[in-house]
């Protein structure tokens, strides 16, 4: 067997820290963590300067990075170099997303991931955010391309998460039903409420049928009152959902955020998602999204990405940078903002070999000195470039 010791660093496991220990992966699995003076003499050694190292990064929201938004070109090469694009920052598997749009780009998307999950460069499904979507939250969408959820468009979407393995989509709860949920979620088709301007009572009866999380919380839906809770306050109150959250210090006051991270009820847990867009990875001032310009302005924790009309579009956030976020900013624990970028995105979106380092599990590994940067990724345990 090919096996490489990681050695030199703390490891963390996807949900806690081992001190003086050795992680030994094999033929692009991890095989253990063992003491750091226990390892197979015959085992190429990585000698590690301090620091972390981790389960890759799983984010569930990419819309672009490397200069290409998917939308642009909903290709399997376009999946890559989004995949690409955001490796430097510690990501090793996403969810390339795929913005409303109209059926034909629907229909490529779905044909690109199937053929790029196959690929092992960091593509593990595809996220359509869209084009099921309510025109009154619709955000930096395209209003006039929402439509409801017909029954056909169940029956295509359980054969395309067949296809592709991981399927995640963004549905506003006014534009399907709790029937059309339950098909959905039993077709293995990950259901994610958002871009809505719900009620709570309507939110808790799609989370009751089987939607599984929401969608960027607080942004594009309904804000809690003390008497009509909304979206928001149906998410952080039911067991079931996980929510997105995009920690880049313009989408959600920090306040806010502290405040959800105590209040979620259940098994479902907030984690960390990008929303970005083609910039990150690049040092472009601008890029064109459904024909309209969006600004890249400097400033504040990260860059911020609006039109001309101010609207948030999308963000210009990497992973690594949330983790730093949610560290100096949320005041989390090191483990916790971890486990929001690794092993919560893994179980959200049940991919079971990936967010953690258990015997068995993919070598997706990243490496992290004490500021929380980037030093080095690896994919099946092999490096990236």
């Amino acid at each position: 067997m090919d096996y490489k010791v990681f050695t030199g660093a703390r490891i963390f496991d996807g949900e806690r820290f081992h001190e003086d220990s050795a992680l030994v992966t094999g033929n692009g699995r991890v095989q253990t963590i063992t003491a750091a003076n226990n390892v197979p003499g015959n085992a190429e050694v990585i000698r590690l300067q301090g620091g972390v190292l981790s389960p890759g990064f799983i984010d569930a929201q990419v819309n672009g990075g490397g200069g290409r938004m998917l939308n642009d070109e909903p290709s399997a090469e376009s999946m890559y170099m989004i995949a690409d694009g955001h490796r430097p920052y510690g990501t090793t598997a996403l969810l390339p997303t795929l913005i409303t749009d109209v059926a034909a780009a629907t229909t490529a998307a779905i044909e690109a991931a199937t053929e790029a999950v196959k690929a092992n460069r960091g593509v593990a499904g595809l996220h359509l955010e869209g084009p099921h979507l309510a025109p009154a939250r619709k955000g930096a969408h395209l209003a006039e391309l929402m439509r409801p959820v017909e029954d056909s468009d169940v029956k295509t979407f359980v054969r395309a998460r067949e296809a592709i393995g991981t399927l995640l989509i963004t549905m506003a709860a006014e534009q399907v039903t709790e029937r059309q949920v339950q098909a959905l979620n039993e077709g293995g088709v990950i259901v994610s409420i958002g871009h809505s301007d719900s009620t709570a009572e309507a939110a808790d009866a799609r989370f009751d049928a089987g939607a599984r999380g929401v969608t960027h919380l607080f942004n594009a839906m309904s804000q809690m009152g003390h008497r009509a809770p909304g979206l928001v306050g149906a998410a952080i109150d039911h067991p079931a959902p996980w929510c997105g959250i995009i920690a880049d210090g313009h989408h959600v006051d920090p306040r806010a955020l502290r405040i959800a991270l105590r209040a979620k009820r259940g098994e479902g847990r907030l984690f960390f998602v990008t929303d970005a867009m083609s910039l990150v990875g690049t040092d472009l001032p601008s890029f064109t999204l459904n024909g309209r310009t969006v600004y890249r302005t400097k400033g504040g924790y990260c860059s911020k990405l609006t039109l001309d009309d101010g609207t948030l579009a999308g963000s210009d956030v990497d992973m690594a940078s949330t983790i730093r976020y949610g560290v100096n900013v949320l005041e989390l624990p090191l483990a916790e903002a971890l486990r929001m970028a690794t092993s919560y995105p893994a179980r959200f979106l049940r991919l079971a070999d990936r967010g953690h380092l258990t015997p068995g599990a993919r070598a997706d590994l990243v490496h992290i000195n004490d500021g929380i940067e980037v030093t080095g990724t690896w994919i099946s345990g092999q490096p990236s470039a």
